[in-house]
């Protein structure tokens, strides 16, 4: 025995040494690496063979001494660098604790061992959250401090850089970053350098892929740059390997979603500042549930192996190289998070209530009623699931509508017969951002439900090629996560779900729609009415002016949207707003539908204007025609 496995000596020993790295990596999980002095960090930076070149690089453009590009660049480090303080993280915790039960319900916390596990194992974790409200700094860290783990540095706008907000920011774990970095080399080496000293030194850093907050409760485009030196620093040689954990953050009370609609409508965005933060503050009142969802994780250096076979070609552990794959790589590692984020999406009271109201014209329904739209969205979520990573409430529809009503955002009329729930007009607006938190969850039915409601009866097959028609564009938009060749079988999937609900029957490989539920039908397609309204706009604009150039065509686009939301009584800010159009032309000329001399295909941008003509009333079909007459 001893010959096989040492003496008892040896043993503890072996013991001892595994005990001592397993506590060792749970004490790195938990409290981090040790914290350097503020100085100490600013003057390795200072060393760096990059920052160096740049603060020469400065000397010389700006015909200044080399001391005075010197302190610029401490200065520069003085803006950006977190001044990260445990102590503070104790106080805060205690507050928050206090804070969030009184404030919330709830923080339901998702998926998280899958994170806590990566910790222990040594990897390099970078949060990559949504962004809803300014909460999220605040939630996300309080969340991974009662996971067990050490809160991260957190990439946060300038904008939040006021007193006293910003030295508190500072302590937590804040980093600030500006808006832009273009035409400033300093700024973006000592930038880039920071970043990079954190990641060799092990810390947990968190940024915003989508730049900002969400303004209309769906994902934004991603903006590359941060993660773009995430994968520089990766290319410095570290050991530790990078993981990407991209987070769903989903509330039942965004506290500045008046503002979002305000600024959607034309309003200037209002500067961060101590009393607005007070005001903000002073509003918050029973803010129902939060959650917490983490998806599914990506490995950079797994990523890269399969994506990027020779990567490794490209290190360099001075310099930071920029290879030809990085920018394109960087592009399609954004998408795929954006993608992984809706995975983790969380339907709750609030969005599915208002997915429901804002479905019906006059944004009232009857309690029956409500229940019954809510047993569909419900059943379609729990049977035929988004993805493994979303979540979906276990109560019933009538235990949602109590908690739904509990939050004061909608009226109760009662009458001999029962109650009616009213979503009042001048909340409409505001409720939008909430059903737009699930709307990639839902699309794909509702699409389903506004073909079969408009054709009564339609093959399988000719239900498939429309929606293999409209597929790219609500991708795009909503970062959805299915490939085209994965349609079939969800289309089947939901097809069945719909017939056992009884919306719709099967007859001989045909989907007939059941007279005995056609309003649930109805509101489920509602739920892509706006969208394919948006998509009808942008086609018709095409296939009436193929020549026109694509600002042009966003600007027209936007245009008319206004003028259909005002005649129509369209309630969505996001309807026409500048970015949904931007994107969705970047997608008709990836689909071919634009060439790149900017000629539209006419028949091609024709036939898929009659099919959405088909899908939308007859009523806005005439607005969006008789607009560009209007011009003639």
């Amino acid at each position: 025995m001893a010959d096989e496995h040492g003496t008892d000596k040896t043993i503890a020993q072996k013991l001892a040494r595994v005990a001592r790295m397993h506590f060792a990596r749970q004490r790195l999980a938990a409290v981090g690496p040790r914290l350097p002095a503020r100085q100490d960090l600013f003057n390795k930076l200072l060393a760096s063979r990059a920052i160096a070149k740049a603060v020469e690089d400065e000397a010389r453009s700006k015909k200044i001494s080399h001391e005075k590009a010197q302190q610029n660049a401490i200065a520069l480090m003085e803006e950006i660098a977190a001044n990260f303080s445990y102590e503070m993280i104790r106080l805060t915790d205690r507050i928050l604790g206090f804070t969030w039960n009184r404030l919330y319900q709830g923080i339901n916390v998702h998926n998280a061992e899958r994170v806590r596990q990566l910790a222990h194992d040594g990897h390099e974790l970078v949060y990559v959250p949504c962004h809803r409200s300014h909460m999220d700094y605040l939630l996300l860290s309080y969340v991974l401090y009662h996971q067990g783990l050490v809160p991260p540095h957190i990439a946060a706008g300038i904008n939040l850089n006021f007193w006293p907000a910003g030295p508190i920011f500072r302590r937590l774990g804040a980093f600030f970053i500006r808006r832009t970095f273009k035409g400033n080399k300093l700024y973006s080496t000592v930038f880039r350098e920071y970043l990079g000293e954190l990641f060799s030194r092990g810390y947990s850093v968190e940024y915003f892929v989508e730049g900002g907050r969400s303004r209309t409760g769906r994902l934004l485009d991603p903006k590359t740059g941060t993660l773009s030196m995430t994968i520089q620093a990766m290319l410095r040689g570290g050991t530790r390997p990078i993981t990407l954990i991209p987070i769903y953050i989903g509330y039942e009370h965004v506290m500045e979603v008046g503002t979002y609609a305000k600024e959607l409508r034309g309003a200037t965005k209002e500067k961060e500042s101590l009393p607005q933060m007070l005001r903000g503050l002073s509003k918050l009142r029973n803010l129902g549930q939060g959650y917490v969802n983490f998806g599914e994780p990506m490995p950079l250096m797994t990523y890269l192996n399969q994506h990027v076979p020779d990567w490794r070609e490209s290190i360099d552990p001075i310099e930071a190289v920029r290879p030809a794959w990085l920018t394109p790589t960087v592009n399609n590692i954004a998408a795929d998070l954006m993608v992984r984020i809706n995975n983790a999406g969380a339907a709750n009271a609030m969005n599915l209530c208002c997915t429901a109201l804002l479905a019906s014209r006059q944004r009232s329904l009857t309690r029956e009623q409500l229940t019954e739209q809510l047993n569909c969205y419900l059943d379609l979520m729990r049977n035929v699931p988004y993805s493994t990573d979303s979540t979906v409430p276990s109560a019933s529809a009538s235990e949602l509508i109590d908690h739904a009503l509990q939050m004061n955002k909608f009226e109760v009329e009662k009458d001999t017969i029962g109650d009616i729930i009213i979503l009042p007009r001048e909340q409409a607006v505001l409720m939008t951002y909430y059903r737009n938190n699930i709307a990639h969850m839902l699309v794909l039915p509702s699409l389903m439900a506004a073909i079969v409601t408009q054709h009564r009866h339609i093959s399988r097959d000719v239900l498939m090629e429309h929606v293999n028609v409209l597929y790219p564009m609500l991708k795009a938009e909503l970062f959805l996560r299915w490939d085209r060749d994965e349609l079939p079988d969800v289309i089947d999937a939901l097809a069945n779900e719909m017939q056992r609900q009884g919306l719709i029957t099967l007859q001989d490989d045909e989907l007939h729609i059941n007279p005995a539920h056609s309003r649930t039908l109805q509101l489920l397609a509602a739920g892509a009415r706006e969208t394919l309204q948006r998509y009808a706009i942008t086609f018709w604009l095409l296939s009436a002016n193929p020549s026109i150039n694509r600002g042009t065509l966003e600007k027209e686009s936007r245009t008319v949207a206004q003028r259909l939301s005002v005649l129509h009584g369209i309630n969505a800010p996001e309807f026409f707003d500048k970015a949904v159009f931007s994107s969705l032309v970047l997608t008709l000329r990836d689909e071919g539908y634009i060439s790149d001399s900017g000629d539209a295909e006419p028949a091609e941008t024709m036939k898929v204007y009659q099919l959405l003509a088909e899908l939308i009333t007859s009523d806005v079909r005439l607005t969006i025609e008789s607009a560009t007459q209007g011009e003639g």
